[in-house]
């Protein structure tokens, strides 16, 4: 499969937020999900992160765009929902549909996960302090009219160009940029993406 981008002469994609919805919509995996994602009926509910990060990079890099293996990452928001309820909840969800890696985050809890971060007032909020901008993505079927929608707090660009930079909740925060380094460490996505690359604040 020939990627959509010349990565050798550094021609920027011109994916733009049109074209990556027809993508979306033309990937059986990633429609199931978000069929899937509307009937759990969770408030403020996203597909988000690596799910279509990871789909995006692959697509551009001409490699299968979804892997079976990695994890989809349904985000809500909901302070009446517990940890202990939303750990159920995701049992219940892999167990009902366990063609998928299910992972179920209430977004209304997960603050205390990140130094020094104010509780989240929903779930694009939430996304909008993911440590890095290419993470930042999230997709859903609205509630109202059911057409696809997508938030993009910081665009695509870095996305795209294969660049790995922190938000700026990260950035500006020498312990935050911390745990951004060692997250970007951990994942080893270079391994899979060689052309990524990594820019920190300066």
């Amino acid at each position: 499969m020939e990627p959509i981008v010349n990565l050798s002469e550094g021609t920027p994609s011109m994916l733009n937020e049109a074209a990556l919805k027809r993508l979306i919509i033309q990937q059986p995996e990633l429609f199931e999900i978000l069929q899937i994602t509307a009937t759990l009926n969770l408030a403020d509910s996203w597909l988000c992160a690596g799910s279509l990060r990871n789909f995006i990079w692959n697509k551009l890099a001409g490699r299968p765009p979804f892997d079976q293996q990695s994890d989809v990452d349904i985000i809500f928001f909901d302070r009446t929902i517990s940890y202990e309820k939303t750990v159920q909840l995701n049992r219940q969800l892999r167990q009902a549909q366990p063609k998928y890696n299910w992972e179920l985050k209430n977004q209304a809890f997960m603050h205390h996960h990140n130094p020094h971060t104010a509780p989240y007032h929903s779930s694009r909020d939430a996304i909008r302090h993911f440590p890095e901008r290419c993470t930042a993505i999230g997709a859903r079927l609205n509630p109202r009219t059911q057409q696809l929608e997508l938030f993009l707090p910081y665009g695509l660009a870095d996305i795209t160009r294969f660049v790995i930079a922190p938000t700026p909740y990260f950035a500006n925060d020498p312990e935050k940029i911390a745990v951004f380094k060692q997250r970007v460490a951990k994942k080893t996505w270079q391994q899979q993406w060689p052309q990524l690359q990594i820019v920190l604040p300066q």
